[in-house]
């Protein structure tokens, strides 16, 4: 993340003034509004933070933060807001996109993106369907359920991003709860304090096409208690930290909780912080092992034009190797 400065900033400097097209109830909203209120609560300064979308409902969040923003290709956020990261390392990077933009077409680039640990936060939207596209099953809406939008039962297994993201190596994992606002602003902004690669998954309502796991169904209207089916683990005394130099059986010890709390699902979901690996290296760290002056000599601090507005960029090694002779 970027070298916070101790300054005062609020909510409104996230804000913009344009209005908002997400259908009313959307838990997209809460999850807007804790980005804007965790970003602020850091101290991080808008032009500080670039904020990377992707494809769907959920791809339109880059225009509703002021801050830098980009409206990526589907399934493309993670290579953009990896690119932006390396480039300028003092960037606060937050890649935002849907379950369907990010576990389907984007499967591949999440794996990948594991294997790397970049210094960013990447924010899952789970609605467990294509809000934008009317309503189609998505990769984590689980095998044989049927939302009103299907006109047969789920045919496919689901997702569970969860596990992908350990597999793939993400070194924070957590997942929160749209309108549970007060934790995720609690879990993103830990996310972003992560030296290293944070995916947070959002539980979201689709009040639109997603009539079985709605606001009511995640707060436990239909049960005889009352009580809400999610839990914050951490109230519960879980600890998620494999420490710097743990060892082998630490780290399996660590992973074996993981994994328990990956599954758990129904009347009982788990949010908060699931995985903090501290033990493996960021990329960037490796990038300066290998890179003399790097992330001083970043490409972001290098010169590309003179006073006059020409380019200072020197290819006369370049073009010579592609010389024919």
């Amino acid at each position: 993340m970027a070298i916070l400065e101790a300054v005062q900033v609020t909510r409104k400097a996230y804000q913009v003034e344009f209005p908002n097209d997400w259908c009313p109830g959307c838990g997209d909203f809460g999850i807007l509004s804790s980005i804007q209120q965790a970003l602020a609560g850091l101290g991080i300064l808008p032009h500080q933070v670039a904020v990377f979308g992707g494809i769907g409902c959920s791809g339109k969040t880059p225009y509703y933060v002021h801050a830098y923003g980009v409206h990526t290709l589907h399934g493309r956020v993670l290579p953009f807001a990896a690119g932006a990261k390396l480039a300028n390392p003092e960037l606060t990077v937050l890649a935002v996109g849907g379950d369907g933009d990010g576990m389907a077409i984007g499967a591949g680039h999440f794996v990948n993106m594991g294997r790397r640990n970049i210094d960013l936060t990447y924010i899952l939207f789970n609605n467990e369907v294509y809000g934008l596209t009317k309503g189609q099953a998505s990769p984590t809406l689980p095998l044989g359920l049927q939302t009103k939008s299907l006109p047969e039962p789920n045919i496919q297994g689901r997702v569970n991003s969860l596990m992908l993201a350990m597999t793939s190596g993400f070194t924070w994992i957590g997942r929160g709860y749209s309108y549970n606002v007060k934790q995720l602003v609690r879990l993103i902004q830990e996310a972003v304090r992560h030296p290293g690669l944070s995916y947070l998954e959002v539980l979201q309502p689709c009040p639109t096409y997603n009539n079985l796991h709605t606001k009511e169904w995640y707060g436990g209207k239909d049960r005889p208690n009352g009580q809400p089916r999610w839990y914050d683990v951490q109230e519960e005394g879980y600890d998620p930290v494999i420490p710097e130099g743990a060892d082998e059986e630490t780290v399996q010890a660590k992973l074996a909780q993981f994994v328990e709390k990956a599954h758990e699902w129904g009347d009982r979901i788990p949010t908060g912080v699931l995985l903090v690996n501290r033990n493996i290296s960021t990329f960037e760290e490796r990038l300066a092992e290998r890179i003399p002056g790097y992330p001083a000599s970043s490409p972001a601090k290098r010169p590309i034009a003179d006073g006059e507005g020409q380019s200072v960029a020197v290819l006369d090694a370049f073009f010579a190797e592609l010389a024919v002779e």
